[in-house]
Parts: C-alpha cells; sequence; structure tokens
C-alpha cells in the first residue's frame, strides 16, 4: 500500500496543526512533515498541488472546525440564549488535542495571522463570524444591541487572553469565562 493510500488529506492537515504548534509557519513545508509522519512526500503532493494549496487547507479546516461546524451545532439545539452562550464556552474553552498540535496551535495560527495576508484574512473573517454570532445570543438574551455587540467583544477578548493565562497555569479558563459571562449578561 503505498502513502497516498494510507494518509488521508486529513492526516495531512493535523500533521500541519502539530508542526504549526512545534515551529510555526515555517513548519508548514512538505519534506519536514513526511518527515514527522514516516512517509514520502509523494503522499502529500498526491493531496495538496503544493504549499501554497496545503496552508490553504489547514486554514480552510480551522476556519469551518472552529468556527462554522461549532456555530451550526449550538444552533441545532434551539436552546435559550443563554444556555447557548454556557454551551459556547464549553466549546471554545476545550483545547485541541496532541493529534492537533495541542493548546499551543490557537496561538501558533494567531502568530502566523500576524505576518501572513492569507493568515490573517481567515482569522479576521473567523473572529468576525464568531463576534457576530456572539453578538446575536447576547440580542436574544434581551441586551440592546450596542450593548451586546460591546458585550461580545469583551467575551471574546476575555477568551483570547484567558488562554493565555490558562497555558501559563494562572487561570482557570472554564471557570474564569463562565464567571465572565454571568457578569456580562446581567449588565443592564
Amino acid at each position: 500500500m503505498g502513502d497516498k493510500d494510507r494518509l488521508s488529506k486529513l492526516d495531512w492537515i493535523k500533521a500541519g496543526y502539530r508542526g504549526l504548534a512545534k515551529g510555526g509557519a515555517g513548519a508548514l513545508r512538505a519534506e519536514a512533515l513526511a518527515r514527522d509522519l514516516k512517509v514520502s512526500k509523494g503522499s502529500f503532493y498526491w493531496h495538496f498541488k503544493d504549499v501554497p494549496a496545503f496552508k490553504t487547507g489547514v486554514l480552510s479546516h480551522w476556519e469551518v472546525a472552529a468556527t462554522d461546524e461549532i456555530i451550526e451545532a449550538l444552533e441545532a439545539q434551539a436552546m435559550p440564549a443563554f444556555d447557548t452562550l454556557c454551551l459556547l464556552i464549553e466549546h471554545a474553552v476545550e483545547m485541541p488535542d496532541g493529534e492537533y498540535g495541542g493548546p499551543q496551535v490557537l496561538a501558533a495560527i494567531r502568530e502566523w495571522a500576524r505576518y501572513d495576508n492569507q493568515a490573517a484574512e481567515v482569522v479576521k473573517s473567523a473572529e468576525k463570524r464568531r463576534i457576530a454570532y456572539v453578538t446575536d445570543l447576547f440580542k436574544r438574551a434581551g441586551q440592546t444591541a450596542e450593548m451586546a455587540e460591546v458585550n461580545a467583544r469583551l467575551l471574546y477578548a476575555g477568551l483570547l487572553g484567558l488562554e493565555h493565562l490558562a497555558l501559563m497555569g494562572h487561570a482557570d479558563l472554564k471557570a474564569d469565562m463562565m464567571v465572565l459571562l454571568k457578569r456580562l449578561i446581567a449588565v443592564p
């Protein structure tokens, strides 16, 4: 059985996340990933035209899995807005497992977006949709449009900052996010 039969496109994308978490965007190279997977580069090129196409695949997978699929799953629950916000926090604080690079991969994606236009556009698009969705949830919870938008940004910013603090051992991400949500929901 050849490499192309053993490894799927998703296997390569997962390897990309692990590489990204360990070595940043510079680790997203066919040769390095093939070496880590102990296969030839042929499998990589079976699934991806080139490294830029692979990077597009990594970013696209992240955007869909970490934004679109979560929003769709939450909306399918048809719960009250506050319950949906609580469940959203449950999803948001789940750190990627080692197969996807572990908790460091989130920071690595953001770092990549600091100097790569394509990564920056994907992160910006995902964040825009995330904040719009959380704004909508706050509005459904009875807040004015203006207050809902501010609180959505605060909740999202809290998540980003608390993720960093949690990685350093200075925060309980889930507990702190729930405290923040309850304070933002209680604001008139």
